[in-house]
């Protein structure tokens, strides 16, 4: 950002907590201090009586088109110098561990990490001018195979993740990966009402109604088995190829 502008918005309306992705030059790619300052709020939030999340993207562009690929091959500099890697959170692990309900408003481009962060949602409401991407299989690395497809289905989810092609907001409506498709501009304010809805209910019934339902539909396994398949993907002569293809067509050099 410019000067010392936050890389993320912190809002609260009464026990809503309303965070926005606030690098709109660059599109709200996560850094990692902008993923750090996520998955500290999102931590933090039960603690903080906070019955609902709302994560936006700042700017009308885009929701999140992705990592930050300058930063992470070096070209620019690491923009959380002063935290151990070892001790920086990462918003969305921080979004499928936290028993609050959170909600994806999707207003553009939602890319590799930002797809990410959208499929640990609870619930996603989509702008209609929006597309989606789960690149990592151009990158050399497994992206949203653990969460994927319990949304869509195990066919659609490896077509989508093997061929890496934009799904535009009708088909991922279509496909059931996000829960209502919005006119432009009105994602958000949607957003925000079902997220009223939300909290006028039990806390305690909507959290248990939360951990039911996860343990019903998502498999720990498998998020576990991604992030050891990144593990030794990750620094591989062909993952480290493909990333620096992909950095130069992001840089030009």
């Amino acid at each position: 950002m410019n000067g010392t502008a936050p890389v993320l918005l912190i809002e609260k309306q009464d026990s809503i907590l309303l965070l926005r992705l606030n690098r709109p030059e660059k599109l709200n790619v996560l850094s990692a201090a902008l993923n750090h300052a996520i998955g500290t709020c999102v931590k933090n939030a039960a603690a903080d009586d906070i019955d609902v999340i709302v994560i936006t993207g700042a700017g009308g562009k885009s929701f999140c088109a992705g990592g930050d690929m300058l930063e992470m091959s070096g070209v620019e500099a690491d923009s959380l110098p002063d935290v151990p890697k070892q001790d920086r959170l990462d918003g969305a692990i921080e979004i499928a561990r936290t028993p609050v309900p959170v909600i994806a408003a999707i207003d553009g481009f939602c890319y590799g990490g930002g797809a990410r962060l959208a499929l640990e949602c609870d619930i996603r409401l989509i702008s209609e001018k929006s597309t989606i991407r789960w690149p990592g299989a151009e990158y050399g690395l497994v992206v949203g195979a653990s969460s994927l497809p319990r949304l869509v289905g195990a066919a659609k989810a490896k077509e989508w993740i093997f061929t890496a092609r934009k799904i535009n907001a009708q088909e991922a409506l279509a496909e059931r990966m996000v829960n209502a498709m919005l006119p432009v501009g009105q994602v958000l304010d949607a957003a925000l009402e079902m997220a009223q809805q939300i909290a006028k209910n039990s806390t305690s019934a909507v959290r248990e109604s939360k951990r039911v339902i996860d343990l019903a539909s998502i498999s720990s396994a498998a998020r576990t088995e991604e992030s050891a398949a990144n593990k030794v993907l990750q620094g591989s002569n062909e993952q480290s190829s493909r990333f620096r293809s992909a950095t130069k067509k992001v840089t030009g050099r």
